[in-house]
């Protein structure tokens, strides 16, 4: 079976205190919410992270938390604070260091949503691939081998959602 990436970006984030510095600022109910969501819904369908690179922020950790809790596990997690706002290129260098067989990779936009773009072989027809929502979802098959020889433009999408759809269904 190929590694399997699942790559999330963080659930809604309230702008409530502006007294907060930006990587401080916590998720919202509707985030909190959303956050629940997505982990039962990569529970259901048998993505079962073993390993998580989280950034640093308040809000992707929240967000983390709460997937957890519905997935109902919590998976060993790496902070790293080089995953806060960070690039598609340093989002990549983070995972190559990655060792497990499943990983979730929880950061922010517009590198994430960049990522997912590039890192795919087919982006999918989704109407908000490209726009990578918060709590957006993708699930990814990895060509190479390992994870340190992963490349962009080379891996095949085989699942993508987002919280909206999901709540709505139900």
């Amino acid at each position: 079976m190929p590694r399997r990436l699942i790559l999330m970006r963080h659930a809604k984030s309230g702008w409530d205190d502006p007294r907060l510095d930006d990587i401080d600022r916590p998720l919202n109910a509707r985030g909190q919410r959303n956050a629940v969501t997505m982990g039962m819904w990569l529970k259901d369908k048998g993505y079962i992270p073993d390993q998580v690179l989280v950034s640093s922020a308040v809000r992707t950790r929240e967000t983390l938390e709460r997937v957890t809790r519905g997935l109902g596990l919590c998976p060993p997690e790496t902070v790293l604070d080089t995953l806060y706002l960070a690039s598609e290129h340093r989002i990549m260098s983070a995972l190559k260091q990655a060792t497990g067989d499943c990983v979730l990779v929880l950061a922010h936009n517009p590198g994430i949503g960049e990522f997912a773009v590039n890192f795919a072989s087919h982006p999918p027809l989704h109407p908000d691939f490209l726009r990578y929502p918060t709590a957006a979802t993708a699930v990814f098959d990895l060509k190479a081998p390992t994870w340190a020889e992963a490349r962009f433009g080379e891996n095949e999408v085989i699942d993508f959602a987002i919280p909206r759809e999901l709540e709505a269904a139900e």
